[in-house]
């Protein structure tokens, strides 16, 4: 095994290739990605957010079949294009079997969690989807949510988005605007309404542990409208 000399300019440029790859390396780019490019405008576009698991599961493989002939010389042109081609027909594939059989779409997608009711945070919709209640609230506070008794109904799609339904009127509950974390916590006057702070329950105060999630902290419940 050759000696490697630290800062060796010629290896880190271009090693013991000729100078006239970087030429082929730009056709090869410019083959790659158009051939790409094509394939993809027949797949469609589509968000991150929406993507399932198997589909983003594509994207990673095309990215390595779409990355390393760009600049591997000893991988040729040809094998590369059709491994790219068959990942999109086997995307493609995948569409029409998701798109004919409901069975097989919540397999692969999953299906719709119920995350907050009546302006509460469901226990077994955070353990479902691996979430913890701050980052429901986050999720909420991005559709224009201040307070959880604003919200009737939350859930958490298969693409990972918050669809939410307020309520109407808009009931006291934890305000979540501020966040919890950045609010100065309010007492509530003994035998009044309590709000636990990490699902928005309402108790009486003094109130010990939460009955629904188990949590200590308490706040005294808000009225967040719209107007």
């Amino acid at each position: 095994m050759d000696q490697i000399v630290p800062f060796d300019l010629g290896r880190l440029l271009l090693a013991d290739l000729p100078p006239l790859f970087l030429a082929e390396v730009g056709l090869r780019v410019a083959i790659i990605l158009a051939w790409t490019m094509l394939l993809l405008r027949w797949v469609g576009g589509r968000s991150i957010a929406q993507m399932s698991v198997v589909e983003f599961l594509l994207v990673i493989a095309l990215g390595s079949a779409v990355g390393d002939p760009l600049f591997q010389p000893e991988i040729p042109l040809l094998p590369a294009m059709l491994v790219i081609l068959l990942v999109v027909l086997f995307d493609k594939a995948v569409d029409r079997v998701l798109s004919r059989w409901r069975k097989a779409k919540r397999i692969v997608d999953g299906i719709p969690v119920e995350m907050v009711r009546d302006g509460v945070i469901l226990g077994d919709g955070l353990s479902a989807r691996d979430h913890g209640p701050t980052e429901v609230m986050e999720k909420l506070r991005l559709e224009g949510i201040r307070n959880l008794g604003q919200v009737e109904r939350a859930y958490l799609e298969p693409s990972g988005q918050l669809s939410v339904f307020r309520r109407k009127p808009a009931q006291p509950g934890l305000r979540i605007v501020p966040p919890v974390e950045l609010s100065q916590l309010e007492p509530s006057a003994v035998g009044s309404p309590t709000c636990c702070v990490d699902c928005g329950s309402i108790a009486t105060a003094p109130a010990g542990t939460c009955a629904l999630c188990g949590g200590s902290t308490w706040t005294r419940p808000r009225l967040d409208t719209d107007e």
